[in-house]
């Protein structure tokens, strides 16, 4: 459940100043949003993947809805919103791969409770709920409380970082933040084993903290484990975090430990890193590397 996006791309070879102009490449416009992304990229993996969202009724709706169509996700619970803009996210990517965004949330704005009690069925059906916050929180909650009541696995990627109730943080199994997420919620600095821990005191059943090249750190009941990551040449790292917790979700939704799932969630994360754009560069399970 969460933000469906049209991405607009441009490389840059230095961003800009404030005030300063540069040029860039040609405009590129893939299909994202964290909630279509980690749908794509679960289904490509070989999930069962429903999705539920908003779109507006333009051109970068229809774009939107063909993509996730493509990769076999269940639309029953997407939904056009009629005078309103499809999500963008406006994305400059530099030389070395990284990038930075700006998402306008058009329709994704609208996503409300309303919309959860429409796909409860789904959302009932569901071995594990994914949940971003590019998308309104009552509907985030309302979410995830319909998912845990129902007996399903609650995770929450807090992207981009905001408030959220405790109430919300008690049904995270595992909450997935990076490591400014965490600074975020903690209000300060610290190692990522610390930062951790400190999480899981906080409320979730249990976290992940994402490193980025160097890998993942877990802690849950049972303590705090470093998992690397496999070395990869990063070509463009947009949308390598919702590869990561698709795959994780999936791997959960298949039985998996907590530790277990986030060592295949690395491979994934690192394949994607490879190739251009968001949707385009996620593997299936042939293409992964083995490890």
């Amino acid at each position: 459940m969460g933000s469906v996006n049209a991405d607009l791309v441009v490389g840059v070879d230095r961003r800009p100043a404030p005030g300063e102009t540069v040029l860039g490449s040609d405009l590129a416009t893939h299909p994202g949003g964290k909630g279509a992304n980690q749908a794509v990229a679960a289904a490509r993996l070989g999930g069962r993947v429903g999705i539920v969202g908003r779109v507006g009724d333009d051109g970068h709706g229809e774009l939107l809805r063909a993509a996730l169509a493509a990769d076999g996700v269940d639309l029953a619970h997407l939904t056009t919103t009629e005078g309103a803009p499809s999500g963008v996210a406006l994305i400059t990517l530099g030389p070395d791969g990284d990038n930075s965004i700006i998402v306008s949330p058009g329709a994704n704005a609208r996503l409300g409770p309303d919309d959860i009690a429409a796909a409860a069925d789904m959302i009932a059906g569901a071995s594990v709920v994914s949940f971003q916050l590019e998308v309104p929180l009552p509907a985030v909650e309302a979410a995830a409380r319909a998912a845990a009541g129902a007996g399903g696995r609650v995770v929450l990627n807090l992207s981009p970082p905001a408030p959220v109730p405790d109430g919300l943080l008690a049904l995270c199994d595992p909450l997935v933040v990076n490591e400014h997420e965490a600074a975020y919620l903690l209000g300060g600095d610290g190692g990522p084993e610390e930062m951790a821990a400190a999480l899981v005191r906080s409320g979730p059943r249990s976290v992940v903290v994402t490193l980025g090249a160097d890998g993942v750190v877990v802690a849950d009941g049972e303590g705090t484990a470093s998992i690397p990551s496999p070395k990869a040449d990063a070509v463009d790292t947009t949308g390598a975090g919702d590869a990561f917790t698709a795959a994780l979700c999936l791997r959960l939704a298949r039985g998996d430990s907590l530790r277990d799932a986030a060592r295949y969630a690395t491979r994934v994360g690192a394949a994607a890193v490879r190739r251009r754009g968001a949707q385009s560069s996620y593997p299936t399970a042939d293409e992964l590397p083995a490890g």
